[in-house]
């Protein structure tokens, strides 16, 4: 990993661009702190780190406040990355299906979410294994955000996060259900109750399918965009639970 530039927020929280393997990343660092902070990986649908930015720093900066460092990765086939062509072909199929009106169909559902699954979870532990050895840093580790599929499969698979905030705003093939059950850890899931883009039932099915003991389910109105601010307040004393 290699660190391109660095920058000190007005509120001194520490902010740094990095490179793992040809793949783009954002380190933040909360101000102050003689301990190493735990670790938040921020999830983000795959628009690209430059169009997320504005949303992720400000979720960066409210997790410094709270005592949490943050990071997050260019998704495959986004931004600044090589075009993914399969991936371009699936997000035009999904939206030639929504402007007319037709059902969004599992296989499309499968060609947009399941490579990208295969392809984004590895890097996330690759990043995770370059991250964590640094003085700044410490377990335990937590993902917050999306895409949930991605979300799911990556703390299913990597022990070292302990307790995981979803946003249920994306489509879910139906083979997720089955890892969905394997999870164990504590989760807090975000569902927008009138999100256009995407498929109430299938997030309120999906929850039911979380194996986790301690599982809460957190619904607002308003559509995707439309996340209140006090929800915030219930992610960040989520992790406080379970990071500190």
């Amino acid at each position: 990993m290699r660190f391109t530039s660095e920058q000190r927020l007005d509120d001194g929280v520490l902010e740094r661009a990095f490179i793992l393997d040809e793949i783009p990343g954002i380190l933040w660092t909360p101000a102050s702190g003689s301990a190493p902070a735990p670790l938040i990986l921020l999830g983000h649908p795959p628009l690209g780190l430059r169009r997320m930015y504005p949303r992720l720093v400000d979720r960066a900066r409210r997790s410094a406040a709270e005592g949490f460092a943050t990071a997050t990765i260019e998704l495959p086939g986004s931004g600044d990355r090589p075009r993914w062509p399969a991936a371009e072909q699936a997000r035009a199929d999904l939206r030639r299906a929504r402007e007319a009106g037709e059902p969004v169909t599992d296989e499309i559902v499968d060609a947009l979410i399941l490579p990208l699954v295969d392809k984004a979870v590895p890097e996330w532990r690759a990043a995770l294994d370059a991250l964590l050895p640094l003085p700044e840093l410490g377990g335990p580790v937590g993902y917050s955000g999306g895409v949930i599929s991605v979300g799911i499969r990556l703390a299913v698979v990597e022990p070292r996060i302990v307790a995981a905030g979803f946003f249920a705003g994306s489509h879910v093939p139906r083979a997720m259900f089955a890892e969905a059950r394997q999870l164990t850890i504590p989760l807090h899931v975000l569902l927008q109750w009138d999100d256009e883009g995407n498929d109430r039932q299938a997030a309120l099915d999906l929850f039911d399918a979380f194996g986790s003991e301690e599982k809460s389910l957190h619904a607002n109105m308003g559509g995707h965009p439309g996340v209140p601010q006090f929800a915030g307040d219930a992610v960040a004393a989520f992790f406080a639970r379970h990071l500190k």
